[in-house]
C-alpha cells in the first residue's frame, strides 16, 4: 500500500532524511518510531504529499506523491503533530468543512459526522468554538477530521497525546480496529503505545533507517545472552557451584542470599540459549523448590535507546 523507494530529503546541507526504503502493505499498522530530528516527520510529510522528496520516490497505492499528489491526497487521513483546526469555527461546522473539502455527498456528510461524534466522544461539545476545548477534545477532533472521509491510510502523529487514560485505551482500540482494513502508521514517543497498537516497529534516527520488524524480532536480535532470574527454597550450600555446570550457562551469581523467602540466583545463559527447562530438571533432580523463575526480557525503551544511542555516537 505505501512503498518508500530511496527516498532522501535535503535542507540546505543537512539530510533529514537518507536514502530510506520501507513497506507498509495493507490491513499493517506501523509504529514508526525516532527521538526528536530524526526523520521521522519529514517523512510522513512526503507521504502525506506535504513536500516533495529531493531524491527517490514513495508511492501509495501505486501512485507517486511526485505525479499523483491529488490521489493520494484522498486515499489518506493525516493527523499531523500541529492539529490542523480552525480555532473560530464550532466542532460540527468544522466537520462539516471537512467532508466537504472531501467531497462528501450530503447524505455521506451527515453519516460520516455521526459516526466520528460517536467514535471520537464529541456529543458534549458539537456545538462549543474550538478555542474553547481542552487539548484532549482538540485532539479528538483533529482525529475525527483525519477519519472523516474513511480513507484507506491513516498517517497519525502523536494522535493520544493530551487525551485522559480513559480515552486514551479507546483511541489505541480504535486504531487496532482500523488496522484491520486499513494501513495505519502511528509516530509516538509512548512506546508502551507502540507496544499495545502496533504490529511492526520502524525506527529511524539521523535519518536513517536503524531497525525494521516486528517487537518480539527486534527484542530477541538485541537480548543477547540470556538472563534469568530464579528463586530457590533450599538451604544446602552448593547451589551456585551445581547451576553453574548447566551446559551453556556462563555465569551465576547469588543476589538477596539473605532472603527469608528463599535464595535468589542471577543465571547467564550464553547467546542463544535458553536455559530454563534445564534448571527446572536440576532442580527436581536436586530436591530443590523453586518458587520462582523469569527471563529478563528487554522492554521497547531499552531497544529504542540502544538503537538510536549506538548510531549517535558511531
Amino acid at each position: 500500500m505505501i512503498d518508500i523507494q530511496e527516498l532522501t530529503k535535503v535542507y540546505g546541507e543537512q539530510k533529514a532524511v537518507d536514502n530510506i526504503s520501507l513497506k507498509v502493505e495493507k490491513g499493517e499498522i506501523l509504529g514508526f518510531l525516532g527521538p526528536n530530528g530524526a526523520g521521522k516527520t519529514t517523512t510522513m510529510k512526503i507521504i502525506t504529499c506535504y513536500m516533495p522528496p529531493t531524491i527517490g520516490d514513495v508511492t501509495v497505492g501505486g501512485f507517486s506523491v511526485q505525479e499523483d499528489s491529488l490521489e493520494i491526497r484522498r486515499m489518506i487521513g493525516y493527523l499531523p503533530e500541529s492539529n490542523p483546526l480552525y480555532s473560530d469555527m464550532n466542532v460540527v461546522d468544522f466537520l462539516r468543512y471537512i467532508a466537504d473539502l472531501r467531497g462528501l455527498t450530503t447524505d455521506q456528510n451527515a453519516g460520516s459526522i455521526r459516526e466520528m461524534v460517536d467514535t471520537c466522544g464529541l456529543g458534549d461539545v458539537l456545538h462549543k468554538n474550538i478555542n474553547q476545548l481542552s487539548k484532549g477534545y482538540r485532539q479528538r477532533v483533529g482525529l475525527a477530521q483525519a477519519m472523516i472521509h474513511d480513507p484507506d491510510i491513516l498517517i497519525l502523529d502523536e494522535p493520544t497525546i493530551g487525551l485522559d487514560p480513559n480515552q486514551v485505551v479507546d483511541i489505541r482500540n480504535l486504531i487496532k480496529q482500523l488496522g484491520r482494513e486499513k494501513t495505519v502508521i502511528l509516530s509516538t514517543h509512548i512506546l508502551s503505545e507502540v507496544q499495545a497498537t502496533c504490529d511492526r516497529v520502524a525506527i529511524i534516527n539521523h535519518g536513517q533507517i536503524v531497525a525494521d520488524s516486528s517487537l518480539a524480532e527486534l527484542q530477541r536480535d538485541l537480548e543477547g545472552k540470556a538472563t534469568i532470574n530464579i528463586e530457590i527454597l533450599a538451604a544446602q550450600n552448593g547451589i551456585e557451584e551445581r547451576l553453574g555446570k548447566i551446559y551453556g550457562i556462563e555465569e551465576v551469581r547469588e543476589v538477596f542470599p539473605d532472603s527469608s523467602q528463599g535464595r535468589s540466583f542471577r543465571v547467564i545463559a550464553a547467546s542463544g540459549n535458553d536455559p530454563r527447562e534445564q534448571l527446572f530438571k536440576t532442580a527436581v533432580e536436586e530436591g530443590w523448590v523453586i518458587i520462582g523463575m523469569s527471563r529478563e526480557i528487554r522492554s521497547l525503551e531499552e531497544v529504542f535507546h540502544k538503537l538510536t544511542a549506538d548510531i549517535s555516537v558511531n
